[in-house]
């Protein structure tokens, strides 16, 4: 499976907000307005005013000094704005990744939940954020002081440019050189940390099977393998950090000694006791702080975040431009071949919960055509819900296919998918905003007056009418879990898709308003799928199926009274009195 690289995923999140970063460019460039002007205000304030006897106007070079300085500290405030706009929405981008990732695993077949997940969702996702927005501030802060701070030299004179640049330059070199190691051994210690956790949490989670077996010894060396891994790893960061405070010593101290030691040659070739003086406020206030944040962020933080990421994204599913191009090719044909395939088309369908669990689906085949109109009923536990979520593509077969007009379900789009189908749980989702922004949800097209319609076929006017209308506000949390449910049976029945699954989408209404729901679905173009939760939803169907963990059995109401104990029992147990029995309307007639 293709991985996104630490490098790709930093520049593309950086590209997908160019407009932020232009901002906190900006912004930069404003605060780094006192490294740019220090040292030649200072040097003006002490060759026009100090040494020239004149208080006052080296007084007021030293004012418009403090006017940039004030300045640039309200910039600083603005940068920190601008941050939060480019990394919030990375971490949120990259632990929706962690999530995916996580979850794919856990639900696949064979698949269990990793533990290690939740380190990275909570404290590695916290030192990518946090090392992310460090990197963006130090490069930043580096780029714009230094610079601002070689720029004044260079107007000062350009021999003190060459003289501060030359051991900047060296220490700089020393450092890159040294990286590669740093961010091998920073890998070993993010990796010893995550192998520790388990191993921890694995003894502490089994402990009573270590006591049971006798195994004390040997699962305390193998956390303390890990314990001595990750101290040696930690023992091996605190060397590079010696190579670090190498690389300042020789990049930011050499600069002030060359000019120290540079003094007395340079005033005998006419620069100014103030220019000297300026000289060395750059580089003490400029590049050397800007030097010492780069080479501390990039070896501290820096370092955690490249391998820290790595780590992450070694879960991460692949993204949705980086998936293979043959599944990618794979596009779904948008008019049906001749003879219209079936609507819902189940082969060979097999799934089952974990290796080693009996299938709840075995060998299973169904056909459903345009228009059809199916209840599946059984026990609690049959399969109901697992072959509702089979049908809509929302968890992958273990053998066999699903195919929704002609086309398997695996090889849809997602974005199309949503256009072909609608499963409505049997928790309603409902989100805070206008009763039509709910319904209209599926349906964005939909007019005022197809809304009203949509409600009076679902019996949703009343509801409509309490709540104050199609503009009124919805607070979910004051809805009971009916009116959740007939908002989620509105919305549903307006949207496009041709094929309706109703999960017991309509366990929490009373039976009369549930019988509406279900008719108005019946009559809607397309095709039904309904997971019973009343054995009167099997009466409306066309034909039913029933899960009892044997051979599935479909039919009609009459032949499975006939054919399926299972089903005999569910009609003696769930009959609803409200809605009467084929029998009792043939003799009621």
């Amino acid at each position: 499976m293709n991985r996104p690289g630490v490098r790709r995923v930093t520049w593309r999140a950086l590209r997908a907000r160019r407009r932020e970063l232009a901002g906190l460019g900006g912004w930069s460039l404003v605060e780094s307005l006192p490294a740019l002007l220090a040292g030649y205000l200072v040097a003006r304030a002490v060759d026009e005013g100090f040494l020239a006897g004149r208080l006052l106007n080296g007084l007021a070079w030293l004012g418009v000094l403090a006017v940039a300085v004030l300045v640039g500290a309200a910039a600083t405030g603005r940068t920190y704005r601008s941050l939060g706009a480019v990394v919030e929405p990375f971490r949120d981008e990259v632990a929706a990744q962690v999530i995916r990732g996580a979850l794919r695993d856990a639900t696949r077949a064979g698949g269990r939940p990793d533990s290690v997940a939740v380190t990275r969702l909570t404290h590695q996702m916290e030192i990518v954020r946090d090392t992310f927005a460090g990197l963006l501030m130090v490069t930043r802060g580096f780029l714009f002081s230094a610079g601002a701070a070689l720029l004044g030299l260079l107007a000062l004179a350009p021999v003190v440019a060459a003289l501060a640049v030359t051991p900047l330059v060296a220490g700089l070199v020393v450092f890159l050189a040294a990286l590669p190691a740093m961010v091998t051994h920073q890998r070993a210690y993010v990796r010893a940390g995550e192998q520790l956790g388990q191993a921890a949490a694995t003894a502490l989670a089994g402990h009573r099977d270590v006591l049971a077996c006798g195994a004390q010894i040997r699962v305390t060396a193998e956390v303390a393998r890990w314990v001595s891994a990750q101290a040696a790893a930690e023992r091996m960061l605190a060397r590079m950090a010696a190579i670090r405070s190498l690389s300042l010593g020789i990049g930011g101290w050499l600069p002030l000694l060359v000019l120290m030691v540079a003094a007395p040659w340079l005033v005998e070739r006419g620069l100014t006791a103030g220019a000297v003086l300026g000289a060395l406020v750059y580089v003490s206030t400029g590049l050397q702080p800007a030097l010492h944040t780069l080479v501390q962020g990039l070896g501290g933080g820096g370092l955690r975040y490249a391998v820290t990421l790595e780590n992450i994204l070694r879960t991460c599913p692949v993204s949705d431009d980086q998936r293979p191009p043959a599944v990618a090719a794979r596009v779904p044909r948008c008019r049906p071949p001749a003879g219209r395939p079936p609507a819902l088309e189940v082969r060979g369908l097999t799934f089952g919960y974990g290796p080693h669990a009996r299938p709840v689906l075995q060998n299973f085949s169904l056909t459903l055509a345009d228009r059809d109109h199916l209840a599946v009923v059984g026990p609690s536990g049959a399969g109901k819900s697992t072959l509702a979520a089979l049908m809509a593509g929302l968890v992958p077969t273990q053998a066999g296919t699903v195919h929704l007009a002609g086309t398997r379900v695996a090889e849809i789009e997602p974005a199309v998918l949503a256009r072909m189908r609608v499963l409505v749980p049997q928790e309603a989702y409902v989100f805070t905003g206008s009763l039509a922004d709910n319904v209209r949800y599926l349906r964005p097209d939909a007019d005022d007056d197809t809304l009203e319609v949509a409600l009076d076929a679902l019996g949703a006017r009343p509801l409509a009418t309490r709540l104050g209308g199609l503009d009124a506000p919805v607070a979910p949390a004051l809805l009971s879990a009916g009116e959740r449910q007939l908002i989620a049976a509105v919305r549903a029945w307006l949207a496009p898709a041709p094929l309706v699954i109703l999960d017991e989408a309509t366990c929490h209404l009373d039976p009369a308003l549930e019988a509406t729901v279900e008719a108005a679905f019946a009559r809607r173009p397309g095709t039904l799928v309904v997971i019973a939760h009343r054995i009167s939803s099997a009466l409306r169907a066309a034909r039913v199926l029933v899960l009892d963990g044997d051979e599935p059995v479909v039919g009609t109401h009459e032949q499975l009274m006939a054919r399926s104990a299972t089903y005999r029992v569910l009609v003696g147990r769930w009959d609803d009195p409200l809605v009467p029995s084929p029998a009792a309307s043939a003799r009621q007639g």
